[in-house]
């Protein structure tokens, strides 16, 4: 399922930390609200990067389901974007060396995958993996993106107010890697960051900012989230001329700045929450109607 780069793996021993190796993972695949992660990777690898481990992709998509696109040009093909999945060392800004697991989620034989990964790691020496993804939440883009922090180990992750009680979701080859590798005495941690529900279809810099902040919090490297300043302003800009023409958005975004500022004084009071905020049925349902609007012939955000 795996082929190594020998010069890769080489390349990887001269520089690896003696202790404290990290794994950072994103894919294109099943959820990713704003392309949080793939914007995240794709920040990841503006750097040289060099490949270490290729997974056999041909064993691990589903073509018919989530077939990549192709370009036509008058009379012939001139264009494929190829399926992928693979991991890279790359370096942070500090030029720290890192690992970087991306390209396409599987479609089918996750534990086989997720045992390719575990190899992965423990023959590179990774002491901590890291995810990061978006998810829809019902909340306003006028207020501090939140994320919610899981994984494997409790004491890394911040002491702070849960926004979801219990909530069963489809599950994704992410999740589960976590939950597997939780079980295997393995430390996983994933960064969910919490997108406006109204964006969760458009590219969100500032959530994939968010994701790169929750990285850098738990493994201590330097990702530049400001490399993507540039880009969250256009998106501003877009999101308020949007705005100006939509009496019905500027009405929702009203009525999720009322929620969002409840839970905030609630929460710093100390107080009970009034119910105002969804429920996790009412998160549930909402995650449920992002997936149905998924484009599954082609890998979201492409």
């Amino acid at each position: 399922m795996v082929s190594w780069d020998a010069d890769g793996v080489r390349a990887w021993a001269d520089v690896a930390p003696k202790e404290g190796a990290v794994l950072v993972h994103s894919l294109r695949g099943f959820i990713d609200a704003g392309r949080a992660g793939a914007l995240v990777s794709d920040h990841l690898l503006q750097g040289e990067s060099t490949r270490i481990v290729t997974f056999d992709i041909d064993q691990l998509l589903d073509y018919r389901s989530r077939r990549p696109e192709m370009t036509f040009s008058v009379n012939e093909w001139t264009a494929y974007d190829e399926p992928y999945l693979g991991v890279d060392m790359v370096r942070d800004a500090a030029g720290a060396p890192f690992l970087l697991l991306h390209g396409f989620e599987p479609d089918l034989q996750w534990e086989a995958y997720i045992r390719a990964v575990r190899e992965v790691v423990g023959r590179l020496g990774v002491e901590l993996t890291l995810g990061a993804h978006g998810i829809p939440m019902a909340a306003p883009h006028t207020r501090p993106l939140t994320a919610t922090l899981h994984g494997t180990r409790q004491e890394l992750l911040p002491d702070s107010v849960s926004f979801f009680g219990t909530v069963t979701v489809p599950a994704s080859a992410q999740n589960l890697m976590e939950y597997r590798f939780g079980q295997w005495g393995l430390t996983a941690i994933n960064v969910a960051v919490h997108v406006p529900h109204y964006l969760a279809q458009s590219s969100y810099p500032q959530a994939a900012q968010r994701a790169l902040k929750g990285l850098e919090d738990v493994s201590g490297l330097s990702l530049s989230p400001e490399g993507l300043d540039a880009a969250a302003v256009r998106a501003s800009e877009e999101i308020a001329r949007q705005m100006a023409e939509s009496d019905e958005v500027q009405a929702l975004v009203t009525v999720l700045e009322e929620q969002y500022d409840s839970f905030v004084e609630a929460r710093e009071g100390a107080l009970p929450i009034d119910g105002e905020l969804p429920s996790a049925d009412e998160l549930g349902a909402e995650f449920e109607k992002y997936l149905s609007q998924q484009r599954w012939d082609q890998p979201p955000g492409s």
